[in-house]
C-alpha cells in the first residue's frame, strides 16, 4: 500500500512539473514571436519583429489554406482612445504606394483585441510584452469572404474570429 501511494505521488509531481514546463513554455513569449491559429479554418497568424518603423507597432502574417499569406500591421492611433488599429494585406504593390492603392489591397482593417483564459478583454500589445493568451479580429470572416484573397485562386476556408496562442517561435 505504502508503495502504490509513492508511486502515486512521484506520478502527480511528474505531470504537475511536464504540466509547469508547458505552462511556462507559453508565459515568456514575446509578441513579436508568437504563433496562434485558429481551430475552424487552420489559420495561423505568425508575429515577427517589426523593425525600426516608428509607427508600426507589430508586424505579422496570416497564413491560410491553398499557401495564401496575408501581409499585417498593426499601429497604434493617437488620442485618449488609443487602439491597435490593425490591417491585412493582400498582394499590395511594393514601394511607393498611394492610399488608393493601399486601400485596394486591404482585406480587413479594424482594432485588435486580447483575451486571457478568464475572459480579460485587452487590446494587442506592442512588441517587447508577453504574448496574450487569445487574439480577436472583429468581422474577420466576413471581412475575408469578400476579399479578392478568397475563390479559386486564394484560400476557401473562412477563418472566425478568434486565434489562440499555439506556440512561440526561436
Amino acid at each position: 500500500m505504502k508503495a502504490r501511494l509513492l508511486g502515486a505521488a512521484k506520478t502527480v509531481a511528474l505531470v504537475a512539473g511536464v504540466t509547469l514546463v508547458a505552462s511556462s513554455a507559453h508565459a515568456g513569449c514575446p509578441i513579436q514571436l508568437a504563433v496562434y491559429s485558429e481551430a475552424q479554418s487552420g489559420a495561423e497568424i505568425d508575429f515577427t519583429p517589426a523593425g525600426t518603423s516608428a509607427t508600426i507597432t507589430n508586424a505579422f502574417r496570416m497564413i491560410l489554406d491553398n499557401n495564401t499569406v496575408l501581409d499585417g500591421i498593426a499601429m497604434w492611433t493617437e488620442g485618449s482612445a488609443a487602439r491597435p488599429h490593425g490591417s491585412l494585406m493582400y498582394k499590395c504593390p511594393t514601394g511607393d504606394v498611394t492610399g488608393e492603392e493601399l486601400a485596394a489591397c486591404t482585406v480587413w482593417e479594424g482594432v485588435i483585441y486580447s483575451a486571457d483564459d478568464k475572459g480579460g478583454v485587452g487590446l494587442l500589445p506592442a512588441e517587447g510584452a508577453d504574448a496574450p493568451k487569445n487574439l480577436i479580429l472583429p468581422d474577420l470572416g466576413p471581412s475575408l469572404e469578400m476579399s479578392a484573397a478568397y475563390g479559386p485562386a486564394g484560400f476557401s476556408k473562412v477563418p472566425w474570429d478568434i486565434f489562440v496562442l499555439k506556440g512561440c517561435q526561436e
